[in-house]
């Protein structure tokens, strides 16, 4: 008795221990945050603040925006603030947060702070032009540390590099202008081949291409950058094709490009008024037959659905590791079926994605409290990141007028009435449903590339469709799906590869 007495002594006096140590290893972190008075005149005194938090040196914290170990953010809305008075952030129910410990009780460590004032109105993201940024301070919390930060940066509107063969496209869509009651616009831009100002009058074969996701239409720059493509694209070994390289930015974040409920008519704009006036403009041959979609990620499920959804306005897809194309394998979760999407039949929680070995990165929980922060409803509806988008463009409009929630922002569980209404865009279900009309529109126009250890578990959906495409009749599909084992996402999609596939294509049209 006497020895289970101390045992039980023993093992409380441990416990208080290790409560103290932990209580030792925190600190409180006081932060201050200043408007520069050189832009106080730019800043709108509505908006969300955002505190960025990482170990990670030699990088802006506030370019971090996924759950991955040592990147942390702290936001609140604030609708009256006094340019001439610091703000103070501090725990309180408005202030949300990503990491499971607060400012009181900050680990003890060195890390990299920055805030950003979101003030934006117009873009879904916070890296929109007009936002406002501190420069990084490096801190070291070992004791109550307090931190001064100063917004005083500003986001400089995108541009396009000034080259002869690329343009910049801006054109007003009446469509989403009545659609949404003020004036909106579609992006985009293009590069020229090389033979474009030798022969005024000849026209070309268009690719359009969709970027991963969120990619703006500003990515020609990256892609002109790159030495080894620019200097193929204009060698004689470059297809003479006009390549359109689309804008990703929607009202909720990526705008997929096809109609919704939330953002209106993206996919008949794009068809009745952005294709035609770039293929006017830039002499585009004008003609399904010549032209052609592609991309990868975001960008491979839009290409793939643009193709399905308007069978007659494209020859062709090159859709590599598109987003989940059916919903009984939307990554790791059926949402038909499955009653919450944080844990799994097992009760373990579900990984969002994976190194190509198979292990776990980051967890779907944490991947949703993150668009949590990011979103000004506080909730990952309005965060402008994936499932921002995904549920933007899937979902109904809700009764506040946001776009409603499939996903329970914080205990996961699955509305399936929600689900129901998803069906429309589960692009397997779209094909079986319409595949008497459907297939025959799109025989020899199909070709998706996936990586079998997808790092975003997209592999599944994929072979699911695959399947369905091998049991088609009348016709039977002629569809080209390629899995290549233990390779990742987006492996093996190049911008060249693909204009060389389209070349191929090309050489067998009449």
């Amino acid at each position: 008795m006497i020895l289970k007495k101390f045992t039980i002594i023993l093992y409380l006096l441990i416990i208080q221990i290790t409560f103290i140590n932990a209580q030792e290893n925190v600190s409180p972190l006081n932060v201050k945050i200043s408007i520069g008075t050189e832009i106080r005149d730019k800043v709108k005194s509505e908006g969300r603040l955002f505190l960025f938090i990482t170990t990670q040196p030699n990088v802006e914290p506030r370019t971090l925006t996924w759950p991955t170990d040592g990147n942390y953010i702290f936001a609140q809305n604030f609708e009256a603030i006094d340019v001439k008075k610091e703000i103070v952030l501090s725990n309180n129910e408005k202030l949300q947060k990503t990491p499971d410990w607060s400012l009181d009780q900050v680990p003890q460590d060195t890390y990299y702070v920055q805030a950003l004032w979101d003030q934006d109105q117009e873009e879904s993201r916070i890296d929109a032009p007009g936002n406002i940024y501190s420069p990084v301070k490096k801190i070291d919390v070992k004791n109550a540390t307090d931190v001064a930060l100063s917004l005083s940066k500003i986001i400089e509107s995108r541009s396009i590099i000034d080259h002869k063969y690329v343009k910049e496209v801006t054109l007003k869509s009446n469509l989403l202008s009545t659609w949404w009651g003020k004036e909106m616009t579609l992006k985009a831009s293009v590069l020229l081949p090389r033979g474009y100002y030798d022969e005024p009058n000849k026209k070309y074969p268009v690719r359009y291409n969709v970027a991963g996701y969120g990619g703006r239409y500003n990515r020609i720059n990256y892609l002109m950058g790159n030495k080894g493509f620019s200097e193929w694209w204009f060698s004689e070994d470059a297809p003479q094709i006009i390549n359109v390289f689309l804008d990703g930015e929607g009202p909720f974040g990526d705008s997929y490009q096809l109609d919704s409920d939330n953002s209106g008519p993206y996919g008949n704009a794009l068809i009745n008024e952005l294709i035609p006036y770039i293929e006017t403009t830039y002499r585009g041959m004008g003609s399904a037959k010549y032209r052609f979609v592609d991309g990868c990620s975001t960008g491979g499920w839009v290409s793939l659905a643009l193709q399905l959804y308007y069978p007659d306005d494209f020859n062709g897809v090159w859709s590599y590791s598109p987003d989940a194309v059916e919903f009984e394998n939307y990554q790791l979760i059926n949402i038909y079926k499955d009653k919450n999407a944080f844990i799994n039949e097992y009760n373990i929680q579900r990984p969002v994605a994976r190194e190509t070995s198979g292990e776990p990165m980051m967890l779907l929980k944490n991947f949703i409290q993150y668009e949590n922060v990011l979103g000004w409803s506080d909730t990952y509806v309005t965060s402008g990141g994936q499932f921002s988008a995904h549920t933007a463009l899937y979902s109904p409009k809700g009764e506040d007028g946001l776009p409603s929630p499939l996903i329970d922002p914080e205990t996961g569980e699955i509305d399936h009435d929600i689900a129901e209404q998803w069906k429309k865009y589960d692009l397997k279900l779209y094909a079986k449903e319409h595949w008497e009309e459907l297939g025959p529109k799109i025989q020899g126009k199909i070709y998706i590339w996936m990586g079998d250890m997808d790092h975003f578990y997209l592999n599944m959906a994929t072979r699911s469709f695959d399947e369905f495409l091998k049991s088609t009749k009348n016709p039977s599909s002629d569809a080209e799906i390629v899995f290549t084992p233990t390779k990742g996402h987006c492996a093996n999609y190049s911008n060249k590869v693909v204009l060389e596939q389209m070349a191929e294509k090309l050489e067998t049209i009449d």
